[in-house]
């Protein structure tokens, strides 16, 4: 990461938690948040948001989805407007459980990136390859792909607003991670397309990597030029690993 960039870590809790889990993770990362040198962000399931609220702070609140519609006969979908009236301020948009359970197309992730935008939400938008894809040589075309359709819909300054988040879906929950080189290499070629369209954006454009990230390899994730922080899964729902991976910002 840069100095230009101010490092950004997200915590993703995924379908985890409970009022009183909640509650204590908030204390202990209230409890040692000052000392902290990165933003914050904290995306929750969906029935927690309102009891979060401002409780999370100085991290900001997020959450894991949205849809791509605004209101109506939509049951079970939840509209951006409703999350920015809860007090979220981001919002995960096409994680790879999202693509791969729930078969969110580009299309479809770039949709959402826009009602994001539109409902005055940050988008941290998730690109990343599978297994097969990697093994085949394809990483870079995949996740090429997959960010021109977000570029598409919401152009790069946009985008600059929010953040890309770099996960291969190979490494997220499995144990295994890309190298810090494998990570940044491919950190370095999303960059340098959006740098095909606009250098200022590209600068701006904090891109965090998502792959199973936890305190022992935080630092030398981090460390790399490209990497701007990290969309946290599983070590997240620790608030100690949680911080210590924070922590680890400028080590």
């Amino acid at each position: 990461m840069t100095a230009q960039r101010r490092p950004l870590v997200a915590a993703n809790w995924k379908m985890n938690g409970s009022l009183a889990s909640n509650a204590d993770w908030t204390a202990a990362f209230v409890a040692r948040a000052a000392s902290l040198h990165c933003d914050v962000v904290v995306c929750a399931p969906f029935p927690y948001l309102c009891t979060l609220g401002r409780s999370v702070a100085p991290a900001e609140l997020g959450a894991q989805d949205l849809s791509e519609r605004t209101a109506g006969a939509f049951t079970g979908d939840v509209a951006g407007e409703m999350l920015a009236d809860v007090g979220c301020r981001w919002v995960i948009v096409g994680h790879s459980e999202r693509r791969q359970l729930h078969g969110e197309t580009d299309a479809v992730v770039a949709a959402k990136a826009a009602r994001a935008l539109q409902a005055g939400l940050r988008p941290i938008v998730c690109v990343g390859e599978t297994l097969a894809e990697r093994e085949a040589g394809r990483t870079q075309e995949v996740v090429r792909t997959q960010l021109a359709a977000v570029l598409g819909a919401i152009g790069e300054a946009a985008l600059a607003r929010g953040a890309l988040a770099y996960e291969p879906v190979w490494a997220i929950g499995t144990g295994r991670n890309a190298t810090p080189r494998q990570a940044q290499e491919v950190h370095a070629a999303l960059r340098a397309q959006v740098v095909e369209r606009d250098r200022a954006s590209a600068a701006a454009l904090r891109i965090l990597y998502g792959g199973s990230v936890k305190p022992a390899n935080a630092a030398e994730l981090f460390s790399q030029p490209d990497i701007d922080g990290g969309l946290i899964g599983g070590a997240s729902l620790s608030a100690a690993d949680f911080l210590a991976i924070c922590m680890a910002v400028g080590t």
